[in-house]
Parts: structure tokens; C-alpha cells; sequence
């Protein structure tokens, strides 16, 4: 570890000259100003090292493991610091923060805490690659094989329906970490790829009953995620319900949230640098989705949501997300990351965590990935109450 440490920080200080934003600052003016990223010259990335003689193949594994234990191998964005300037008085924030956490004899972690505003999970995954990468060549950049990131698109994406601004006044109600204390527990859970294949002819054989033709889109992403919608809802009717009064409310809508990237829509090139995602949401009454066949339904809604996209993916955007007395279900990141490919020279990483998935408050989040073990399988994250736990487990490995 005498040349790893070293060697990290000098492999990430040349990946940041390629993405310079991330070391800058979010800063707030005073309002009706709206905030904005400055990067100056000698602005830097918090870099810590942690030790710890935690188990590292229980942290690296798919079972029950207490969301606390990961706070210790994760980073802290420092908070905004309010500073004077000739315009005024302003506040800012750093953008991003990275820990390295050493495992004795076990292995290593990275954590990254970054703020969506500079970039989107694809932005993230390109920036990580594209470390390893230059890790991986001990600082030969011209072994590179991931493209610098492209800054040159952001003054062509048209806003007709002025979605900047209203992004910038909406107020979303997710409570703090800090004010509430997570007693979640972390697992992985797996589609294999057979499965996925069963649930794609599941889903297109009830379109065709049901419209006489296949629909556009009946994906990987599409399937799995309907698998899991009707899975969180049925968690939700068992647990959530329960708390709340007897009154029938089987035909209430349940939504389900998942954000698409725009830059094949907007025709910015794959690796535009910057937050190119819009979210889509999905509404289905809750009976239908705990009926019979539950799973064609949510997959073919979310496959019209995904076609919609084609159309528009900027459309209804500025409307409200959701209204219902259930949180809502949401999807984080996508198995197009592949960052199970991100190797600094140590081979393939044992796991890859969302970090946030719990922190959320009662929104009922979980993350998608590839699968480390099979091409074409699915990974999901997902944290859960301890008396949950069986309860979800008994309803992912019976619902199909």
C-alpha cells in the first residue's frame, strides 16, 4: 500500500485536469440568480484514508448487512460556506469527495460522494472508468480507452419550457441523513439471465393478447424493474398498509420513478460532462400490479413511458411527480454503467453499492446494475426495515 496510495492520488489528480468540474464549486448567488458551477485554478478534491479492521467480505457481500457499517468507508461533501465577493455575499459547496479505505490483508475500497447538480450517474461512471484507466497505465495517458468528456454541448440544449428554472424552485421533502437515523438493512438481490428471459416472453406474450402486437419496448431494464415494482408493492401492502387505516384503498395508484438519459434525444454525444437525465413516472392502480398478472402490467407501462421517450423526452416534465399516501417507488443508476468493468489494476471490484440507497427517507428506492458473475443477469440494491427483511425475500423468490 506504499505505492498504492501514492499512485491513486497522483492517477486522480490527472484524471481531474479531464473533468476540472468536479473540483470546483457549486455556488449559490443571491436570488434571482440561480446557482451555477465555477471551477478556479488550484481548486482541488478533498482526498481522506480510512483504515479499518471491519470484515471486508461482509461488506462486499449480498446478505443483510446494517446500513450503518458503510458510512464508515464513505466520504463526506464538506457543507456550503457563505464567502464575500464584490457582487455580495454567496455560499458554496464542493462537488465532490473521495475516501480510500484500507482492509489489512483483506482489500481496498474507494467511495465517492458527489453532487448530481455537476453530473449524472453515466457522467460519474465515465469519470471512474476513465481513472482506473489512467491508474491502471501508471499515468501513460496515451494508453487511454475512454474518450475525454465533452463540455462543448451545454449552450445547445433548448429549454422551451423553461424546465431550469423550475427545477431550480422546486422543493423536494427527502429528510437529511443527519435527522434521521437509518436503521436499514443493505442486501443484493439477483435476476439471473434465464429468468430475465422468461420475464421478456412473460411481458411481450400478454402485450400480444392484449393489442395484437409487440410493443417497441420490452427491454432487460423494462422487465426487471416491473419484477421489482410489483415486489416493493406487495411489500409496501403488507407492511405500509397495515399502519394506516382499514379503509380500501386497493385502487389507488401506485408510481413508479425512473430516470432516462437524454442525450441520445438531444443529440449530445455519450460522453457529454454534466446531469442529462429527466425523470419519468409511471402510475398503476395497486390492484392491478398485486393481481395475477402484475408483472405484464407494470412492464407494459413502463415500456409506453420508455416509448413516450422517443417522442419527447423533455414532455410533462414540469408537471406534479406524485400523489398518494404510499412513497413512491424510484429506480438509481443502470446496468449501462457497467462498473463492474472499473478496474484500477487490482482486477474486477467485488461490489459496487449506490451509497445513498436507505438514505432517502420513505421513499422506496433501489439501484439496478449488471451482475458481477453473469452477463445478461441484473443486480439490485435495495435497503429494508429488519422486519421487512423476510417478508421481501419470501415475495421476490415466489412472485414469478
Amino acid at each position: 500500500m506504499q505505492t498504492t496510495l501514492p499512485s491513486l492520488k497522483t492517477s486522480l489528480s490527472l484524471t481531474l485536469q479531464r473533468f476540472f468540474p468536479f473540483a470546483g464549486n457549486l455556488v449559490f448567488p443571491a436570488p434571482p440568480q440561480i446557482p451555477y458551477i465555477l471551477y478556479t485554478q488550484g481548486d482541488s478534491v478533498s482526498f481522506f484514508v480510512n483504515e479499518s479492521t471491519a470484515d471486508f467480505s461482509h461488506l462486499a457481500g449480498d446478505h443483510a448487512r446494517h446500513f450503518q457499517e458503510f458510512q464508515l468507508i464513505l466520504p463526506k461533501l464538506l457543507p456550503a460556506i457563505a464567502c464575500k465577493t464584490s457582487s455580495g455575499c454567496i455560499q458554496k459547496m464542493p462537488l465532490m469527495a473521495i475516501q480510500v479505505t484500507l482492509f489489512p490483508n483483506q482489500g481496498i475500497s474507494i467511495g465517492v460522494g458527489f453532487c448530481h447538480v455537476a453530473g449524472d450517474g453515466r457522467t460519474l461512471a465515465h469519470f471512474m472508468k476513465s481513472w482506473a484507466s489512467i491508474q491502471q497505465s501508471q499515468g501513460d495517458l496515451t494508453c487511454l480507452n475512454n474518450p475525454l468528456p465533452d463540455f462543448s454541448s451545454r449552450d445547445l440544449i433548448e429549454d422551451p419550457l423553461g424546465l431550469a428554472c423550475l427545477f431550480m424552485k422546486r422543493k423536494w421533502s427527502f429528510e437529511d441523513l443527519s435527522n434521521n437515523p437509518i436503521k436499514k438493512l443493505r442486501i443484493t438481490c439477483t435476476i439471473k439471465r434465464s429468468q430475465v428471459e422468461l420475464l421478456k416472453d412473460l411481458v411481450k406474450k400478454g402485450c400480444v393478447e392484449d393489442n395484437g402486437s409487440e410493443p417497441v419496448s420490452i427491454s432487460t431494464f423494462v422487465v426487471t424493474c416491473a419484477y421489482m415494482w410489483v415486489c416493493l408493492t406487495k411489500l409496501q401492502e403488507t407492511t405500509v398498509t397495515q399502519q394506516m387505516s382499514s379503509a380500501d384503498d386497493s385502487d389507488e395508484l401506485s408510481y413508479f420513478l425512473f430516470a432516462v438519459d437524454c442525450r441520445g434525444h438531444l443529440k449530445l454525444p455519450a460522453t457529454y460532462f454534466g446531469n442529462c437525465t429527466i425523470a419519468r413516472t409511471v402510475a398503476v392502480k395497486r390492484s392491478a400490479l398485486i393481481g395475477e398478472n402484475g408483472i405484464v402490467v407494470a412492464g407494459k407501462a413502463i415500456g409506453r413511458e420508455v416509448m413516450e421517450t422517443y417522442k419527447g423526452p423533455l414532455k410533462g416534465a414540469e408537471r406534479e411527480i406524485f400523489k398518494s399516501r404510499h412513497p413512491p417507488i424510484m429506480v438509481s443508476a443502470s446496468p449501462k454503467f457497467e462498473l463492474y468493468k472499473v478496474d484500477f489494476g487490482w482486477g474486477r471490484p467485488r461490489k459496487t453499492e449506490v451509497a445513498n440507497i436507505g438514505s432517502l427517507g420513505s421513499l422506496s428506492l433501489f439501484s439496478i446494475a449488471e451482475s458481477r458473475e453473469e452477463e445478461g443477469s441484473i443486480e439490485f440494491g435495495l435497503a429494508l426495515a429488519p422486519h421487512e427483511l423476510d417478508i421481501f425475500n419470501s415475495i421476490f423468490h415466489r412472485t414469478y
